[in-house]
């Protein structure tokens, strides 16, 4: 099935509408849901494979940025952003990302394909069988252990291309002792600079890339790895969204929303892991 570039936009238009929503609500990029649509719809429109989920790693990081930031102010109105802490996590993690993207770039799609999956899979299992800590005081205010965690957390990041919301939660909630809506709200803060850092490390080895210019055309206009066609249409809608998400977030109670951050990680990991595809299930 070939998909004229109308259709595509007005795909990613609806999608950035579920990006937005699940990001302000959930603190994460919305990269899990952007990653299988765009790798869709990209190689329904005849782009190879291993450029195609490259494309959509490094395109999630460009809408990551202006939704994070949305969000981001959303929350801090909410006192839910421990700023110092987004900081640190997130100039380290920037680094990071550079250094993920870069590994990316040369690897293949199906390895890549799987990363994510697994990634998101693990983070959800883990936040689904771990005893929730009693975190009745804030978090210690412990920079060296955040920039500590920032680094890894940014190279996976710039791997398969996320802002790291869905490793970073688990990690905040798990091993930093945040309460759950403080880290929602700070990981949003955190992915402002990991989306930054991601985003350059695509731009940069895409360029590298002989003829990509040209394979992208059919969606649009691209700078490396980054299709600006496609950012746009997803943050027209994901932006705005993002801040009613962020109200949701703080209707709901702390276990209620662990709860739909997990279901989401799951289902998302399992599908971009081929499993569905391999039982035969149209889901």
């Amino acid at each position: 099935m070939t998909l004229s570039l109308l259709t595509l936009i007005i795909t990613f238009l609806v999608t950035g509408i579920g990006v937005g929503f699940v990001s302000g609500m959930l603190g994460v990029g919305g990269c899990f849901i952007m990653t299988p649509v765009q790798y869709w719809v990209y190689t329904s429109m005849g782009v190879p494979q291993d450029i195609a989920i490259k494309v959509a790693f490094g395109t999630n990081l460009l809408v990551v940025l202006p939704t994070a930031i949305s969000g981001a102010y959303g929350h801090t109105k909410k006192g839910a952003v421990w700023w110092k802490a987004g900081i640190v996590l997130g100039l380290t993690g920037t680094g990071g990302a550079v250094i993920g993207a870069t590994i990316a770039a040369q690897l293949p799609a199906h390895i890549l394909t799987k990363a994510f999956g697994l990634a998101i899979l693990a983070g959800g299992v883990r936040m689904l069988t771990a005893k929730p800590p009693k975190v009745e005081d804030e978090p210690k205010d412990r920079p060296w252990l955040w920039a500590a965690w920032g680094i890894p957390i940014g190279i996976v990041t710039g791997i398969i291309g996320i802002g790291g919301g869905v490793l970073m939660i688990p990690i905040m909630v798990l091993a930093l002792k945040f309460k759950m809506h403080k880290a929602v709200g700070t990981s949003t803060a955190v992915m402002i600079f990991t989306s930054i850092g991601g985003m350059i490390g695509y731009i940069v080895n895409g360029l590298r890339v002989p003829n990509v210019t040209a394979l992208l055309a059919p969606i649009g206009y691209s700078i490396g790895y980054v299709n600006i066609t496609t950012g746009f249409a997803l943050a027209v809608t994901s932006v705005p969204v993002a801040l009613v998400g962020v109200r949701i977030a703080h209707l709901l109670p702390a276990k209620e929303l662990r709860y739909v951050f997990i279901a989401v990680m799951i289902y998302m990991g399992l599908k971009m892991m081929g499993l569905f595809s391999w039982l035969g299930l149209p889901i």
